[in-house]
């Protein structure tokens, strides 16, 4: 993955950095998100916590929808719903990377779904969901910062 985080037109210091993934590819339609392992991220069980992967899948799931082709500008939206399924455990140290494609949708509204994958390829979840573009998002131009 690059080493270079992407820049996400957000604020730095919210949520994304207190979890600590990081967006590693992002183009139309399609995003990645990745995450080391660390212990903040585990549960009692000694693996990943289920948060921590609705939380990847949330956001490469809400990225796959929100590319911008102007640069400088954004787009936002905001998650209506998301399932998810736990597969397999994410343990201790490894990375995991949450893709994540829009599959369909209208002028406000889009669906996308995204998978969780260890670094051995094993995967350890997946999910689907439903978000709204935020009014200025509506088109691919977004709308200035």
């Amino acid at each position: 993955m690059s080493e270079s985080p992407i820049d996400t037109h957000g604020p730095e210091g919210g949520f994304r950095d207190l979890v600590g993934y990081r967006l590693v590819r992002w183009e139309e339609d399609y995003a990645e998100v990745e995450l080391a392992i660390g212990k903040i991220h585990m549960n009692r069980s000694g693996l990943l916590h289920g948060g921590a992967l609705v939380t990847l899948l949330d956001a490469a799931c809400g990225y796959a929808g929100t590319w911008c082709s102007v640069p400088g500008n954004v787009r936002r939206a905001v998650t209506l719903s998301l399932t998810s399924q736990f597969i397999s455990g994410g343990r201790l140290g490894e990375r995991v990377i949450a893709k994540a494609r829009r599959t369909g949708g209208g002028r406000t509204i889009y669906f996308s779904t995204g998978e969780v994958f260890a670094e051995d390829g094993r995967l350890v979840g997946r999910g689907d969901g439903t978000f709204r573009l935020k009014r200025g998002s509506e088109s691919l131009e977004g709308e200035p910062a």
